[in-house]
């Protein structure tokens, strides 16, 4: 994703000289120093640069035995900014040599994604035939004005130099959010293809250009599919189905952010026909939901009936629309003429509606939700009581900051504020009159304010926080930090929500150490500012309060299953599977926790059914199931005519607190695509290059038809642990509930990449993989529906020191998810869960560096 942030130029970025029709860009002839491959979390066979902020690959081009790796990149810090084009090449997609920067950012612009063709028949003119010049087509982001344009650059030496054409822009549509051209060579009618987006209109463009530098509109495609965030880095290209290049089917990707399966940024794809003007899919987009074996709770009634509510969120019945007296509006693909709707009150209303209990006899309860994305947190409770204060540091009451604060910069005005500042979303959740809020100036103000030194004479340190999420791992923080001897000794930031909620730092091995209070406001993006209030020394933590909006099924008193909206008054489908909980009591719980923006949940029409309902997120056709693949685009002129890609290993959920330096994200490795028939349906598979195989050290570990016990055992009596592996594992599906293979293990410590034989899913469970404490939207389980094969499931694995790619079947189920194991957990370990299972058989290889 592209942001808008203030831009510092680099003294030295650029040099400009007059040659040929453009400006020239010069480098140094060799990349800053390279990186050591020792330090903590570095990945041994996935591309890094040496150092600095890495994000979507770019111009994937084979030019003179050479693939071509650029990427977006920021030549001067570890986060984002000062976008433009890093270069690496390789001969194998495998070892990479980090070559200069390719297209630096200047004083008018920043270089966003884009593509490179090798310009053969000199269509251009920037060459000859005989040495044709390499293409490159990105999309300009003027640092002065807001539209969004493409522009070309070319090279006449390998991609070593890169002159910018004078002609820029090529192609201007007036749009502030047109970008990532994808530019091939369409054989049909002798002309370049572009593929680009409309981003915020989730819309894919075609343009068609004879000489690259005069463009003609052919058609547009969507919004259709996931269409949750703005759509991101197209591509487009014909792929063989099942090896048969007499049966052909044209494959478009798409990325998204946000809107993936489990939040945050993410790729899908459509398989369809294109007839040199417009994509068109197979699928239509339609949707027929399953047959309803009965109905559980239409609220159609006025009133809820038997469902008990308390606060006052829900109103006194189920709502005709929209709630009664308020201004809400556009609620909407609700059933009959009512719905559960807990925006009574507006935003600040909070309560829970919960069903009469019920024995569970059927596979599946379907419903439709909608309201505000905020999901159910195991570790928050409703309703916390206040913590009790051993002695207030600061309760921000009486009109002033107090004697020995210190306030800098102009974020935190003259005194503390008295509640919601201007415009700005309701701020609650505070205690007494006053808060720290630096909204001041629409979120463009900046500073820091200090306490006085306190001694720490207790083990918890209370306080409410709330405001933006940007922890002081980022560039532009939003945090609180308590501050000994000069050093960041605890640090912590708000949730993106204007409510403020408790938190808590044990300090007990801090007792009796002097201290200060820091609160940092740098941003001034969205979410840019930070609230705090009432930060106490404590005998006893403070428990966190909830913020969700969701619909829980609840068994035998606990949460098992959770549903959260979509941030839209659209409802959409949504299912809770039943299947575990056969002949148990449950209910289901609606909760409003949150006062702040899109605080309510909308449900309607509970049904029992043989099948799941499925939500537009879950009926798109996901790349990758994992939560870091992003941005992946593929290489056009490969000489053997295979088709690989290669994508951004991260999530721009929190790309940018990932605890790494000094680079910042990494490249998945590099996959063969190709459509394979599965179950009747056309569908993209993936495998890892063959050409890891070079990276290959030692015997290979083997074992054959073991029985795995419940619980978990050492594979091959430790011989098999190591933190860079292959793994290719074949399971019989027998009397287990979930088994396969514990990776990264140490104390506390596994990275769990397993199958569920009762819901047919591969999963990677990354919820005790090590750090995960820089962003709440890290941990987390994620599934990719894989069905047996003859009973058996195979399971593929590429581990290296922060990452796990993990492809079930035939490449068709695929999670590629970061990891921030400790440097000792090494573990590879076998396990059963719910029974036994059978190991049919597997083959470990460690594999080496590609430095090496």
């Amino acid at each position: 994703m592209k942001r808008h942030v203030p831009i510092t130029i680099a003294a030295g970025a650029l040099a400009v000289s007059t040659a040929l029709t453009g400006s020239a860009i010069s480098a140094s002839a060799e990349p800053s120093a390279p990186a050591s491959f020792a330090e903590p979390y570095r990945p041994q066979f996935h591309y890094t640069p040496a150092r600095n902020w890495m994000n979507d690959p770019n111009g994937l081009v084979y030019y003179k035995g050479e693939y071509h790796l650029f990427y977006q990149h920021n030549p001067d810090g570890n986060s984002w900014g000062n976008m433009s084009w890093g270069h690496a090449v390789s001969s194998d997609l495998v070892h990479w040599k980090e070559l200069p920067l390719a297209i630096s950012h200047d004083e008018n612009e920043m270089i966003f994604s884009g593509s490179v063709v090798v310009d053969h028949q000199n269509t251009t003119g920037f060459g000859t035939r005989a040495n044709p010049a390499m293409v490159a087509v990105y999309t300009s982001n003027p640092k002065a004005g807001s539209d969004q344009n493409q522009a070309l650059a070319y090279s006449l030496d390998r991609g070593r130099t890169w002159t910018k054409y004078d002609g820029n822009p090529v192609l201007d549509i007036d749009n502030n959010e047109f970008r990532d051209p994808k530019v091939q060579w369409y054989a049909p009618t002798q002309s370049w293809l572009m593929t680009i987006v409309k981003a915020t209109e989730r819309k894919v463009a075609f343009y068609s250009s004879k000489d690259l530098k005069s463009w003609t509109h052919l058609s547009d495609f969507g919004p259709q599919g996931a269409v949750g965030g703005v759509w991101e880095c197209p591509d487009l290209f014909p792929l063989p189905v099942d090896g048969d290049s007499k049966k052909q089917k044209w494959v478009l990707l798409v990325s998204l952010n946000p809107g993936h399966l489990y939040g945050g940024s993410g790729t899908q794809y459509f398989v369809g026909e294109f007839d040199g003007t417009r994509f068109t899919p197979d699928d239509d987009g339609s949707y027929e939901p399953p047959a309803e074996l009965s109905v559980f709770e239409d609220f159609e009634s006025e009133s809820f009936d038997d469902w008990t509510a308390t606060g006052t969120a829900f109103g006194p019945g189920p709502a005709p629309g929209a709630a009664a007296g308020t201004d809400q509006g556009g609620v909407s693909n609700y059933l009959g003429e009512r719905l559960a709707n807990s925006f009574h009150g507006f935003d600040g209303s909070t309560g829970t509606l919960t069903s009469p209990t019920f024995t569970v006899q059927e596979d599946f309860l379907n419903f439709r939700i909608g309201g505000g994305n905020h999901p159910h947190n195991p570790d928050e409770i409703l309703d916390p009581p206040a913590p009790v204060a051993a002695s207030m540091i600061a309760d921000f009451e009486g009109g002033s900051y107090g004697e020995g604060w210190i306030s800098e910069g102009n974020a935190f005005g003259t005194a503390p504020s008295t509640g919601t500042i201007g415009d700005q979303q309701e701020v609650t959740g505070f205690e007494g009159s006053g808060l720290v809020n630096t909204f001041i100036d629409h979120d463009r103000a900046v500073g820091t304010l200090t306490s006085p030194e306190f001694e720490i004479t207790n083990d918890y340190i209370n306080f409410l926080i709330g405001g933006g999420r940007h922890p002081m791992s980022e560039a532009d923080p939003t945090a609180v930090n308590l501050i000994v001897d000069g050093e960041v000794v605890r640090t912590a930031t708000g949730k993106d929500a204007e409510r403020l909620t408790w938190s808590a730092w044990d300090v007990s091995e801090l007792r009796g150490q002097t201290a200060r209070l820091e609160v940092v406001d740098q941003n001034t993006g969205g979410w840019g500012h930070i609230n705090l209030d009432s930060v106490m020394l404590s005998d006893e933590p403070a428990q966190p309060a909830s913020i969700e909006t969701t619909v829980n099924l609840v068994v035998d008193g606990q949460i098992v299953e959770s549903e959260t909206g979509p941030n839209s008054e659209r409802l959409d489908s949504a299912s809770f599977d039943l299947r575990r909980y056969q002949g148990q009591q449950a209910q289901v719980k609606l909760i409003d926790a949150n006062s702040g923006g899109w605080g309510h949940i909308l449900a309607d029409h509970f049904t029992f059914s043989d099948e799941p309902a499925l939500s537009v997120v879950e009926r798109a056709d996901w790349v990758d199931f994992g939560k870091d693949n992003y941005a992946g685009i593929t290489w056009d002129n490969v000489p053997t005519g295979e088709r690989f890609t290669i994508g951004w290993m991260s999530n721009w959920e929190y790309a940018g607190s990932t605890p790494t330096s000094p680079w910042r994200s990494s490249m998945t490795v590099p996959r063969r695509l190709s459509l394979r028939t599965i179950d009747g349906e056309v569908r993209l598979t993936q495998e890892p290059v063959t050409s890891l195989r070079s990276l290959r050290e030692g015997d290979a570990i083997t074992a054959n038809k073991l029985t795995i016990p419940e619980g978990s055992t050492p594979l091959a009596g430790g011989s098999g642990d190591g933190k860079t592996l292959e793994i290719d594992a074949t399971f019989d599906v027998a009397d287990a509930d979930r088994f396969g293979l514990k990776l990264a293990t140490g104390p506390g410590q596994e990275t769990v990449v397993g199958y569920d034989t009762v819901t047919e899913e591969l999963y990677v469970d990354r919820t005790q993989s090590g750090r995960d404490d820089f962003s709440p939207g890290f941990p987390g389980v994620h599934r990719a529906p894989l069905e047996p094969r003859s009973g058996k499931v195979r399971i593929k694995v590429l581990l290296d020191w922060s990452s796990v790619e993990v492809f079930g079947g035939d490449g068709d189920a695929v999670i590629t998810d970061l990891i921030f194991p400790d440097p000792d957990s090494d573990g590879v370990e076998l396990f059963a869960e719910g029974g036994s299972a059978r190991l049919d058989q597997l083959t470990l290889r460690h594999l080496g560096s590609f430095r090496d």
